[in-house]
């Protein structure tokens, strides 16, 4: 089970959610969130910090070692963290939440007009949506890792 939550950047522009995998880390292991505006003068700390496609996640990494006997690893790292799920995006992207409910309520539409082509255009664009945000770099869907509640 994951538990999501909102986490704000620095600048406040973005909020975005974060799942926390079996709810072993609480959402205090993220101690910084930087969006593409505000991370650009971040000095960037390999031990503490993730970037995905220019967002920088900061985690607090004494609050994941206190807690770390619900993970699989005694060495946490962030790129753990984040690609088995532990603290990771809802979605493949920071935005992905909210892009997927708009480019498929597009989709939705043609559901009553013609099912058999809102089965097709439904399957189509969730592959084609998956290439999109591997060929934008982001991690999940470039890694394959797509951790799901």
């Amino acid at each position: 089970m994951c538990m999501e939550h909102k986490i704000t950047c620095q600048c406040g522009r973005s909020s975005v959610g974060f799942q926390f995998r079996d709810q072993v880390l609480p959402a205090e292991a993220v101690s910084s969130l930087y969006c593409p505006k505000c991370s650009g003068d971040v000095p960037f700390e390999p031990q503490t910090m993730l970037n995905d496609n220019g967002w920088i996640i900061a985690f607090d990494m004494e609050v994941v070692r206190l807690m770390k006997q619900g993970l699989h690893t005694n060495e946490p790292t962030p790129e753990y963290l984040f690609d088995e799920g532990y603290c990771t995006w809802t979605g493949m992207s920071p935005t992905d939440s909210e892009d997927s409910i708009r480019e498929r309520s597009e989709i939705i539409k043609r559901a009553k007009v013609d099912p058999q082509q809102y089965l097709h255009d439904l399957k189509a664009w969730g592959m084609q949506r998956g290439e999109r945000l591997a060929a934008e770099g982001w991690r999940k869907a470039r890694d394959g890792n797509s951790v799901s509640a």
